[in-house]
């Protein structure tokens, strides 16, 4: 049903958005299997890279930019329920966007400018997906989809998500200190369990999104964080491994007791 509704789009949106989902399984593999990480504590050179802060800032900024303009162009309904999926979406790069970048302590650290264009580009398509559909799919949803199964159940795993993601984001901001400028082995939380419950809390933060709009670029948005954050926390729980002889024995990477 949803896919002939995407149908009805155009053809560049529906085949667009099948090469989309395939590239993201590609990117899955690639960065699991040939590309290590070249970001934060895995940066091996300064060239061509820009503070690691505004480079946040930069790469985050297309999603909350461009996804009125996708929604809105060429709109032909807009409804309440779409207002508050993409409300639900901006909310999240808002913090990205003017709230983190400003709190994290890496004076100095820099981030690969090819690392901010990726990044871009990424938000810049992501955005595009979601924005254009829920503007011109809004027959799909009425009133009584905030009462349905998917809304609810998608609702309380996204406000999981975002809250683990958060907390455990503050968590590591609260480990570094201006005095203190090396990485510590950080306890408190989901830490507990797993080296990277910011990257479980977001994982979940946009599973949930996608059961609570049940569309497919929104299911495209959890497979490329998935795709993204995956290999991410395996390298970074490596890296912790090899960092600091006491590392708990028992901490996983990402999901507890499992992977």
């Amino acid at each position: 049903m949803i896919i002939e509704h995407i149908s009805e789009l155009n053809n560049f949106y529906f085949f667009s958005l099948i090469v989309w989902i395939l590239l993201s399984i590609i990117t899955f593999f690639v960065l699991l299997i040939l590309s290590p990480p070249t970001y934060g504590r895995h940066i091996k050179s300064t060239a061509a890279s820009i503070s690691n802060r505004w480079g946040w800032f930069l790469m985050e900024l297309p999603a909350i930019v461009l996804l009125p303009i996708f929604y809105f162009w060429n709109s032909p309904e807009i409804n309440v329920v779409t207002l508050c999926f993409i409300s639900l979406y901006m909310l999240h790069y808002f913090n990205r966007i003017f709230i983190f970048p400003f709190r994290i302590k890496t004076r100095g650290k820099r981030i690969p400018l090819l690392i901010v264009f990726y990044a871009v580009v990424f938000n810049l398509c992501n955005t595009y997906f979601i924005g254009y559909f829920f503007g011109n799919m809004g027959k799909l949803y009425n009133d009584s989809w905030f009462f349905s199964p998917y809304f609810i159940i998608g609702i309380l795993i996204f406000s999981l998500g975002a809250y683990l993601n958060n907390i455990s984001d503050h968590i590591l901001i609260r480990l570094r200190n201006s005095k203190n400028k090396e990485y510590r082995i950080p306890r408190r939380g989901l830490f507990k369990y797993v080296s990277c419950p910011n990257y479980t809390g977001e994982i979940i933060e946009w599973v949930g999104f996608a059961i609570l709009t049940f569309s497919i670029p929104t299911a495209a948005f959890a497979l490329w964080t998935m795709a993204n954050l995956v290999p991410r926390a395996i390298a970074h729980h490596d890296w912790y491994k090899n960092k600091f002889k006491d590392y708990p024995k028992s901490r996983r990477a990402l999901i507890p007791f499992i992977l």
